[in-house]
């Protein structure tokens, strides 16, 4: 039994699985910076993972509480409990979490003006406004995955990358760091297509279109090959161009298609049912997994 508005009801509302999301993109920057300019700024490093952290916890919030109202989280969801439909956590406690981890993010976002300029605040509430825009309105008409490659991939790496280097504008930012960028943003897509092909069904019964529900179960498990596969010959690229080799060890993000097929195989065996939200917890992981690889071949000499 879930005490209401306990920690450990706050604990499971966070929901921390999740945020390997969000530290993968500032590791992929990291190692980017890393190895252009062998130094590491710790203040900005530390904001933009306090940042990302919150705003992955915000979204998470912002999630529970707007589809217990909306009625999308019902008795036959197959995915892991919800804090506020459950009772563990109630609607208004919830709308107050909602404004404070929404205000501290952008308090530890602020100073990042002094590495990004001016254009970080605009960022940061592009950042904020699309937080709620994803549950209340682009998850619902099949544009999720588009906010996925944007947040999780292309903004969080140029900028963070940014504030690790001597450029002043993000058009000043190397080819390759943007290849990584959109190799990131588009595994990460992975989390999103099996948390959506598990509540296929429900989906469909509330009335949400996702990418899962428009192409079906089949072509989304070969979609999910398919973003393997080029995610990793576009990151190769961008390693590549960033370290100016070719050599063996750039190649070492493809050790990360075996972990992949393997999930798929047991999204494909399992297929449906409560089980799936092991497959979600492995991909997550797997994501983590292809960032740090990414990590790896950047930074080894």
């Amino acid at each position: 039994m879930i005490k209401t508005n306990s920690l450990h009801a706050w604990f499971l509302a966070a929901r921390p699985k999740t945020l390997t999301s969000a530290v993968g993109p500032i590791i992929v920057a990291i190692g980017s910076a890393y190895s252009l300019y062998g130094h590491l700024h710790q203040a900005p490093f530390l904001l933009c993972l306090l940042f990302a952290f919150l705003m992955q916890i915000d979204a998470n919030f912002i999630n529970d509480y707007f589809d217990c109202v909306g009625g999308i989280d019902t008795k036959q969801r197959l995915g892991p409990e919800r804090a506020c439909s459950q009772g563990w956590i109630t609607l208004r406690a919830m709308r107050w979490a909602i404004y404070i981890t929404t205000s501290t993010a952008a308090l530890f976002g602020l100073p990042l003006i002094i590495w990004g300029g001016w254009e970080c605040i605009i960022i940061g509430v592009v950042c904020i406004v699309f937080c709620f825009l994803y549950t209340t309105l682009f998850s619902k008409i099949a544009l999720g995955d588009i906010l996925v490659l944007l947040f999780f991939g292309l903004i969080p790496v140029s900028y963070t990358f940014l504030f690790q280097s001597p450029h002043t504008s993000i058009l000043d930012i190397p080819s390759g760091v943007w290849y990584l960028a959109f190799a990131q943003g588009l595994v990460t897509d992975c989390l999103l297509l099996v948390n959506n092909f598990r509540d296929r069904e429900t989906d469909t019964q509330v009335g949400k279109k996702t990418l899962v529900t428009i192409i079906g179960s089949r072509n989304t498990e070969i979609l999910y090959a398919f973003i393997g596969i080029i995610g990793c010959i576009i990151a190769h690229r961008g390693i590549s161009q960033i370290t100016n080799l070719n050599s063996l060890h750039t190649c070492i993000i493809y050790l990360f298609l075996p972990i992949h097929f393997f999930i798929l195989k047991k999204l494909h065996e399992i297929n449906y049912g409560r089980q799936l939200n092991k497959v979600l917890g492995m991909s997550a992981l797997s994501i983590l997994t292809f960032s740090i690889l990414i990590f790896i071949s950047l930074t080894i000499k």
